[in-house]
């Protein structure tokens, strides 16, 4: 096509004009009068006036120029006036943020000059232009809701990062985020914003005064008596915090909420908007007008069903408008003010899309008659005004707003052409079309019309004052349920709402996902699928760059829609192939984690680097996927030749695209949020795979061993994805344990693995800042949530600082004070009255906004998207896991978004919807708890986050009776093969979660461990009551008996993992006195002295480590006793000693009179509120108990005498678990009768009188028995005690050093080390020594 300009002229080789009917035939072309009259209802002159026909000049097509130009060159009254340039501005006529000087802290600031982020503690920058008389506004559109002050300064004002704009003199500033207004000092003022708020700020230097708008709302005037006069002239300025974002329309744009008698900083293109209008009107004739040849008159035509039907009289009419419209839709303004309120207005007579084909025929026209740069630029700027529209218009109650926008972004995306040019070079690439996805919260409920969708509130009302639940939970009145079902409905009619936004979300996606428009080359599915892995990439890589990465709230809402929409077209395929997987059974096929045609970045596989494991695993990718990796990916590299090939390799994959093409990604490489402005985006690409990029695919024979090497976003072709012709494309290298069935199309299979991978980047995280339902619904569920609903976290995110609880109890205590109040004392019965209304309206506020994010994030539809995504995790890992060593290829990210996605829906989601009532939920957790089971300890990952990943969720899933039900229900095999893997010694390996994992399979069956929360603690405020160590206790005795045939069977096993555990807990309880001496210390100094948190945290963790290492002795006594009381193995005696030498060393510790453990309960310290007497002494108590008590005769007479015969051991330590303190204690405590002594007799709610029968059993028996070895013991001289303990007689002789010592010691040396005390020689064996009697 010929360019366009002035002198541009049709040729009449082309368009040959005739009067004779017969020629118009022909030519199409109509006759010279039919042709005049069109042209002259056509263009129009300014006024709307036609002269007569006998005065109006003959038009054809070759004067029509001439006509056209002399009618754009006319001015109306109204622009005359326009063309007035306005007084009292000083700076260029483009206004932009002044980013060479001003800045005061490090702010980031967008190619565009408009939009700025906060990169230090508070930084400041200012415009460009100045002001100093007249009225003016410029508007700023809020991206982020944190701390801004936004306003005007004069040129002196000096910024740092404590004070910003209207923190000094001649600088004045609106901050919506702690609602003031800042000049110097602060006063309240204006309402809370809120991301995607407008603020309009005025000046109006005439009277002085500065005000403020919010979403066109005026705030009422902020300061008046501002400083004027000579020099003072005021630029716009803002300060914001880290992280803060905003973006500035200073008029380059059209203002959203323009103000009479108000200039933007900015003049707007008066001139091209006039003619911009002018040639609308022209185009709009057009339209409306039609010939009709036959008759040979004009005729009004239906403008909705309007379509050019190639009439070359209206092509070559439109052409003439073109050639002057084209230039002026490639400028911002004029796209948002003419174009985009031009193509709305055709979608206003409602109905469906589909019903509005104009839009589509108005698009061909563009791609037929305007450049190809014009279009590309004109489509880039008519989608980022939609963006911009979307997001920062109000939410009105019935959301017509954002329908309206999303509804005219689908019309324009119908259109194959242009969507395939916006999903290649502007949706992912210029602006982050995941905006599109995005519902926001409204802030404030009356302006989005909450209290008419939902006039009745509720919330739940069954806490104490300390905050507790109350125990005698009340009936449910008649009112309270009347108006919990109001509230209900009221839900119903928000959802019904903002479903039809979220079905309109849905269509865009079905769009972008469309295979079939394979027209004018590749189908939209596949230029979206590798724009969406560069996206998924890019918040991979710069998880640290909070400039970069997509908000996680835009994450949430995008995850939810692509699974409606791939679910669509997956269940679309199955219902045309029914061979094929249906979507309720989905999952990814291993080949895709080692195939290398889906690139995964540099995430951490379950076996570590891709690089490692290319090379170790090559054989048996060969064997088993007969895949074979290519030598020149097996070669060693530095990262400085990484990078080198990189970007080579980024400079080829470009030189490959067309140079048009490449001119426009040129031109458009400006990547960024519309409205949340960045420098830029990251492209480093650091896969191992980058050192191929270059190298060129080969065909795939059939039968061959098939050569793979890793292929860039930009290499893949549909071939690549889909296959043909023998080639599996994504399913390539299939393993033999793979089923023969098609699960569905392998392009959707990697937009399934990007949804996953999305999950895991930010969307769970995102999930737990909102635990919404939990409050909303407690009444209704009945289950106890004490104090899940006033974490900070919630409140955050809706701007409310203070407790829902705190409100409603004190609007519960006002109404109790109401009633009891004397109706003498009128004037407190009124302050009673003010409070309770405030009380309300704050509830009422607040529960009308939890109810909209309950719809929008936590709704049942929301709980069963992240359901499926569980279930498909869980089906995925399980076909991975049957190929044996290729397990170790998958990412590490699918077992963390199967834990993740389980502790969602379990923590966040109920009770709103219980977890209970999804379709085969009793299935999908026993075959979790069976990934958990094996996975924990499988040697095929590698990485320690990912393994302590596992531990933490296996030990998290057996705190809860519902998931242990389900470990219990895995096959017995894999039960006893992960007790068997609990079991493991301890060294060498993470213990401190598999020690936990045992000591809830036995809390509840341990003496006096039938506890939720410690004894000393009760009166203590929980900080979250769902966390896993404060459930009830649950007990398994499946899995306690078959840690007891492990135990007892294997004489291998339960030697080495018990003396670990005693080895762990010498360790721990050893370290815990040493801090505690150390924090004694500190407290009895004089000076004033702090003890370190986080020394008294690790304090604190030994001293619980110390507990439950205990615990998990008194199971293995309990389970198998016969380990330590059974002498005929061979290890039995040196345990039961060690046992016996650490329980007396635990007990003198803990129950010496004003010891240091003491002195240090004593202190109440904040972070050791878990030390105390009562855990390390019942866990003790119950280890003696079941030795000495629990056991047959001649297991109590060995238990005893090793106890007796240890030096350590001391009856009052025994005596003072009954509260008998010896007789020296008590005569030095006599002068204080008020102090109590610890006895196990006080704790009778925890500890059974059964129990207290057999400790004093246990204490009489020990009594006697220790009389009786006082009485029998010989003296032993010092030469014939053991050199090493000096408590045992010496009785073995080494081989072959014949050195000495007692059994027990060279017992507990031999299992560490095998070499002699005291020479270093290896020893051989041990042979038992006796004393010569003639010595």
């Amino acid at each position: 096509m010929t360019s366009k300009g002035a002198g541009t002229a049709f040729s009449r080789k082309n368009y040959r004009l005739s009067t004779e009917p017969e020629k118009s035939k022909v030519t199409g072309i109509v006759n010279s009068r039919l042709l005049n009259d069109y042209l002259h209802c056509v263009f129009t002159s300014a006024d709307g006036n036609q002269p007569a026909a006998a005065y109006r000049k003959h038009l054809t097509f070759q004067n029509l120029q001439e006509h056209l130009d002399r009618l754009l060159a006319e001015k109306s009254g109204s622009e005359d006036s326009r063309d007035q340039v306005a007084e009292g501005r000083l700076g260029p006529s483009t206004v932009v943020l002044d980013h060479t000087s001003g800045f005061e802290g490090l702010l980031l600031v967008d190619d565009d000059l408009l939009g700025v982020i906060g990169h230090s503690n508070f930084g400041s920058i200012r415009a460009t232009t100045c002001v100093y008389k007249g009225k003016w506004i410029y508007e700023v559109l809020i991206s982020s809701q944190g701390l801004m002050q936004i306003g005007w300064c004069t040129l002196n004002c000096k910024f740092n990062q404590e004070e910003g704009v209207g923190d000094t003199p001649d600088s004045y500033a609106y901050d919506g985020n702690r609602v003031r207004k800042w000049n110097v000092t602060t006063t309240n003022y204006g309402k809370s914003w809120a991301a995607g708020d407008i603020v309009s700020c005025l000046i109006d230097l005439d009277e002085g005064t500065i005000a403020f708008c919010l979403n066109g709302m005026s705030l009422g005037t902020a300061f008046d008596n501002i400083t004027r006069g000579a020099g003072m002239a005021y630029f716009p300025a803002i300060s914001l915090s880290f992280k803060e974002s905003v973006a500035f329309n200073f008029g380059s744009r059209p203002l959203r909420y323009p103000v009479e008698g108000y200039c933007p900083l900015q003049d707007p293109p008066a001139a091209d908007l006039v003619k911009a209008h002018k040639l609308l009107g022209y185009l709009k004739n057009v339209i409306h007008i039609g010939i009709d040849v036959t008759e040979g008159k004009l005729v009004e035509k239906d403008t909705s069903m309007w379509q050019l039907q190639g009439e070359p009289t209206v092509l070559i009419t439109l052409a003439h408008i073109f050639n002057y419209f084209s230039p002026l839709l490639c400028k911002v303004y004029l796209v948002e003010d003419v174009l985009m309120t031009f193509l709305l207005s055709i979608l206003e007579r409602g109905g469906a899309v589909e019903a509005h084909p104009l839009i589509q025929q108005l698009l061909d026209l563009m791609w037929l008659l305007m450049e190809e740069y014009e279009v590309h630029e004109c489509l880039k700027q008519l989608l980022m005004s939609l963006l911009r529209a979307y997001r920062f218009s109000p939410i009105v109650p019935d959301l017509g707003l954002q329908i309206h926008y999303l509804r005219l972004t689908i019309a324009v995306l119908k259109h194959e052409k242009s969507r395939k040019y916006l999903l290649s070079n502007v949706l992912f690439d210029v602006l982050r079309s995941v905006v599109f996805f995005y519902i926001k919260s409204p802030l404030r409920v009356e302006e989005a019309g909450l209290q008419e969708l939902i006039p009745t509130t509720w919330w739940p009302n069954r806490f104490t004052k300390e905050g507790k639940e109350s125990k005698d939970v009340k009936e449910e009145s008649a009112e309270e349920r009347l108006r919990r079902r109001a509230y209900e409905r009221g839900c119903q009619r928000l959802k019904k709402r903002i479903e039809v936004v979220e079905g309109l979300q849905v269509q865009i996606l079905k769009l972008l996902l469309n295979n079939k428009d394979r027209g004018g080359g590749e189908a939209s599915r596949y230029i979206f699928l590798n724009k969406f892995r560069k996206f998924l990439q890019e918040n991979a890589s710069n998880r640290g760059n909070l400039t970069v990465l997509c908000p996680p709230e835009y994450m949430v809402c995008f995850l939810h829609r692509l699974i409606a929409a791939l679910r669509f077209f997956w269940d679309g395929h199955k219902a045309k192939s029914p061979a094929t997987v249906s979507s309720e059974e989905a999952y990814v096929p291993p080949q895709l984690f080692y195939n290398g045609k889906v690139d995964y970045f540099d995430l951490q596989r379950l076996g570590g680097l891709l690089s490692h494991l290319k090379k170790t695993l090559k054989d048996d990718l060969a064997t088993k996927a007969n895949v074979l990796i290519d030598p020149a990916e097996l070669q060693a590299v530095t990262m400085d030749d990484l990078d080198e090939d990189e970007e080579s390799a980024t400079s080829a994959a470009q030189s490959q695209r067309p140079s048009a093409a490449l001119a426009i990604g040129g031109a458009l490489a400006r990547p960024g949020w519309l409205s949340s402005p960045t420098l830029g985006r990251a492209n480093r690409f650091l896969s191992t795979a980058a050192v191929s990029l270059m190298n060129p695919r080969r065909p795939l024979g059939a039968l061959e061993k098939i050569k793979v090497r890793t292929l860039s976003v930009e290499q893949r072709t549909e071939e690549d994805i889909e296959g043909s012709h023998g080639n599996e494309g994504l399913l390539l290298g299939k393993p033999p344990e793979e089923p023969d069935q098609p699960i569905t199309e392998n392009s959707l299979l990697e937009v399934l693995d990007g949804i996953i991978m999305m999950y895991n980047l930010s969307v769970h995280q995102q999930l737990g800042k909102l635990p919404w339902g939990i409050w909303l619904h407690a009444y209704m569920s009945r289950t106890k949530c004490p104090h899940l609903w006033l974490e900070s976290a919630v409140f955050q995110m809706v701007g409310v600082s203070d407790d829902v609880n705190e409100y409603a109890m004190a609007l519960k205590d006002t109404e109790e004070k109401i009633s009891r109040c004397p109706k003498r004392r009128r004037d407190i019965h009124e302050e009673l009255l003010k409070s309770q209304k405030v009380f309300s309206e704050k509830l009422n506020h607040l529960s009308r906004r939890l109810a909209w994010i309950n719809v929008t994030i936590y709704s049942k539809e929301k709980m069963q998207d992240i359901y499926w995504l569980l279930r498909v995790c869980i089906r995925t890992i399980e076909h991975g896991d049957r190929t044996g060593s290729l397990f170790a290829f998958m990412p590490e990210f699918y077992l963390s978004v199967a834990m993740n996605s389980y502790s969602a829906l379990k923590n966040y989601f109920s009770p709103v919807n219980s977890m209970e009532e999804l379709p085969g939920y009793e299935e999908t957790l026993m075959r979790l708890a069976a990934i958990l089971a094996k996975h924990f300890a499988d040697s095929r990952i590698v990485g320690t986050d990912i393994r302590d990943s596992l531990m933490q969720a296996l030990a998290s899933y057996v705190c809860y009776p519902h998931s242990l039900r389900a470990v219990e229900r895995i096959p017995e095999e894999q039960r006893i093969s992960m007790m068997k893997n609990l079991l493991a010694p301890y060294e060498q390996r993470p213990w401190a979660q598999t020690n936990w994992i045992l000591v809830r399979l036995w809390r509840g069956c341990g003496f006096g461990y039938r506890y939720t929360r410690l004894p000393h603690l009760l009166k203590t405020k929980p900080e979250d009551a769902s966390l896993p160590s404060l459930q009830k206790p649950c007990p398994s005795t499946l899995l306690q008996r078959h840690m007891a045939d492990l135990l007892s069977s294997d004489r291998d096993l339960a030697p080495s993992f018990l003396n670990s555990v005693l080895n762990q807990l010498n360790w721990a309880f050893s370290e815990f006195i040493g801090m505690i001496q150390e924090i004694q210390q500190a407290a009895e100094r004089l000076e004033r002295n702090f003890v370190d948190s986080r020394q008294l945290k690790v304090c604190a963790t030994c001293f619980d480590l110390s507990v439950s290492l205990l615990r998990v002795l008194e199971m293995t006594v309990t389970l198998a006793p016969e380990i330590f009381l059974d002498w005929n193995r061979p290890s039995s005696e040196l345990l039961l000693r060690r046992l016996a030498q650490l329980l007396n060393q635990v007990l003198n510790r803990v129950t010496a009179e004003r010891n240091l453990f003491d002195r240090v309960v004593n202190l109440r310290l904040p972070g050791l509120e878990s030390v105390d007497h009562y855990p390390i002494l019942v866990a003790v108590t119950g280890i003696l108990v079941r030795l000495l008590v629990d056991t047959d005769a001649q297991g109590v007479e060995r238990a005893t005498a090793v106890l007796l015969a240890d030096p350590c051991f001391q009856l009052r330590s025994i005596q003072y678990l009954l509260g008998h303190a010896e007789p020296s204690a008590l005569a030095a405590t006599a002068p204080a009768p008020e102090k109590r002594h610890f006895s196990l007799h006080t704790y009778t709610d925890y500890i059974s009188t059964e129990e207290l029968v057999k400790v004093d059993k246990m204490l009489n028996h020990l009594s006697e028995e220790s009389k009786q070895a006082a009485a029998t013991t010989l003296p032993t001289s010092e030469e014939d005690l053991c050199p090493i303990c000096y408590a045992h007689p010496i009785s073995a002789i080494f081989r072959p050093c014949s050195h000495k010592s007692c059994k027990a010691c060279i017992n507990q040396h031999l299992m560490n080390n095998k070499d002699c005390f005291f020479c270093k020689a290896t020893i051989t064996g041990v042979d038992d020594f006796t004393k010569p009697a003639s010595s």
